[in-house]
């Protein structure tokens, strides 16, 4: 069952990428008393990843801040080293890479995908959410092929 507005989020455990290292974090703890734009993308260093999704958040970073945001997070099934270079080699220093290596979020949450026919596994769906103190506000899931209401500027429009 795929979670709904108003719903808590789930534990589930994260590995937070940091200048020190990764730094493993409970969902359900990290996203508790803030406000949070999080993200997912199916893969890092994938096309529509890279070229949209990622880097429109990345640029409307400071304009959630003017919203009453307080982070923006990008999740991911890889692991916290992939994330790390992504965001290095996408200049996503704004953005706190989440990396959920196992999937046990995307799991929890309910919104896995099957990417074995592009050679990928099992994935997290395409979303964005606003997550206030642990609690869904808003979420936007793509249709399979889809990149329209996960978009930074799509989050904005309802903020």
């Amino acid at each position: 069952m795929t979670i709904t507005i108003g719903e808590r989020l789930p534990s589930a455990t994260l590995v937070k990428v940091t200048s020190d290292g990764p730094d493993q974090v409970d969902a359900a703890s990290y996203f508790a008393g803030r406000r949070v734009a999080l993200f997912a993308v199916p893969g890092a260093f994938t096309p529509t990843c890279s070229a949209q999704h990622l880097p429109g958040f990345v640029a409307q970073a400071e304009a959630l801040k003017a919203r009453g945001v307080d982070e923006v997070a990008c999740t991911a099934v890889n692991d916290a080293f992939v994330l790390r270079a992504w965001s290095k080699a996408s200049g996503a220093d704004g953005v706190t890479m989440l990396a959920d290596g196992n999937g046990d979020l995307a799991r929890a949450l309910g919104l896995m995908m099957d990417g074995s026919k592009f050679g990928m596994g099992t994935r997290s769906r395409r979303y964005a959410m606003l997550v206030n103190d642990g609690v869904v506000e808003h979420l936007f899931v793509e249709q399979p092929g889809e990149f329209k209401v996960s978009s930074a500027e799509h989050l904005l429009s309802v903020l």
